[in-house]
């Protein structure tokens, strides 16, 4: 299991990059506009599996503990910015984010009378994270 808590932090990885960079519509939308948002995104979020990989390949207690704590901030950053605001729960400048840079991409949840709604782009994300902090777990509860 630790092989596979090493590696999936990297797809996720991967997946990010792909869909933050490689224009794919409806998938995604790269409108020359939300570049700064798109650098702004990878700058925050592309070191933190990189770490999680690391601390799980050290395989040291505090490192283990640690990469689950990262996983776990990432659960909850994606439940905060996606989830919440799709069951109503969002702020003005995650409904303003959402217009000008998600409201045309792929969705398979309902989307009306939602201000938010979650597409597929960062669905893949959800799960891959989920299956981050599984994978994760499972290496720092068996090491």
């Amino acid at each position: 299991m630790t092989a596979a808590a090493i590696v999936v932090p990297f797809v996720w990885l991967a997946w990010l990059i792909l869909t933050e960079w490689v224009p794919m519509f409806p998938l995604n939308d790269l409108a020359p506009g939300n570049l700064r948002n798109r650098l702004i995104a990878a700058s925050v979020n592309y070191p933190i599996p990189l770490l999680i990989a690391g601390g799980v390949a050290l395989h040291r207690t505090w490192s283990l503990v640690a990469a689950t704590v990262l996983c776990c901030l990432i659960i909850v950053g994606h439940v905060q910015s996606w989830w919440l605001p799709y069951f109503g729960v969002s702020s003005a400048a995650q409904r303003e984010l959402y217009r000008t840079d998600y409201a045309r991409t792929l969705k398979v949840l309902p989307t009306e009378g939602r201000d938010v709604v979650i597409d597929v782009q960062h669905m893949v994300v959800g799960a891959l994270s989920v299956v981050m902090l599984a994978t994760t777990l499972t290496a720092t509860l068996t090491g």
